[in-house]
């Protein structure tokens, strides 16, 4: 017997028009009536379906204009994947803060070690792309990451030059692929030269490590990384 609720149902089934492109990132969603009259469901069903997305971020609510799907540049979503903040920064602020800039170092095409082949679910002979980049806090770089997708994925990847600050948008926007949830685990380390170089900071100082696990609307891992951050003057904020 199937024990789902019903809202449940409905939210899948809404999710998956965002999967398909029915729903764009940005697009004003239809009425709660209209919704509910197309599944045949009543709109308190569709309510609770709408409220689910827009607190996983799915969904924005904007006063007065209507519901739409939410856009990796709005604020309040990009700070939802971006937890560090300026240590004199007011508690609970993390949405008002300036986005650290990008500099990447270099993007490669290379065969899949066997690690990521079972977090990305591929085969042993596929690609995926390397990415090495640091980022910026008011001109210093407090942060040395690399990050791995999946190339299947994401097919002339390295076709966009120079590539944007932001990538949940830039992954949404040219490769239909929405970022819905992600999967951190930190750790302290004490600081690689190579990684210490770039944040001119001393060998073996430590460090903030942050690895995480990017899932996209449909479920599978479609992003890997690996963040090295120097916590002098920020640290890693969430609110439970």
């Amino acid at each position: 017997m199937d024990h789902q609720p019903l809202y449940e149902k409905v939210r899948l089934t809404l999710v998956e028009r965002m999967i398909s492109g029915a729903w764009l990132p940005g697009q004003m969603v239809p009425s709660e009536f209209k919704i509910a009259d197309d599944l045949g469901v009543s709109q308190g069903t569709v309510r609770k379906a709408l409220d689910e997305m827009a607190g996983a971020g799915l969904l924005v609510r904007k006063q007065g204009r209507g519901t739409f799907v939410a856009e990796a540049e709005d604020r309040a979503i990009l700070f939802k994947f971006y937890r560090l903040i300026a240590d004199d920064a007011p508690s609970g602020s993390g949405a008002t803060q300036d986005f650290p800039q990008s500099e990447f170092l270099s993007v490669q095409n290379e065969r899949a070690p066997s690690g990521l082949q079972a977090v990305f679910g591929i085969a042993e002979d596929e690609t995926i792309w390397r990415l090495e980049r640091l980022r910026r806090h008011k001109g210093k770089v407090i942060l040395w990451e690399e990050i791995a997708l999946p190339a299947k994925r994401f097919d002339g990847f390295d076709r966009t030059s120079p590539l944007p600050n932001n990538l949940y948008q830039f992954y949404s926007k040219t490769f239909g692929v929405t970022v819905s949830k992600v999967e951190e685990r930190l750790k302290a380390i004490a600081a690689p030269h190579a990684v210490a170089a770039h944040l001119e900071i001393p060998d073996a100082a430590p460090l903030l490590e942050i690895t995480r696990h990017a899932h996209a609307l449909d479920g599978p891992v479609i992003e890997w990384r690996r963040s090295l951050c120097s916590t002098e003057a920020v640290h890693y904020y969430n609110a439970l």
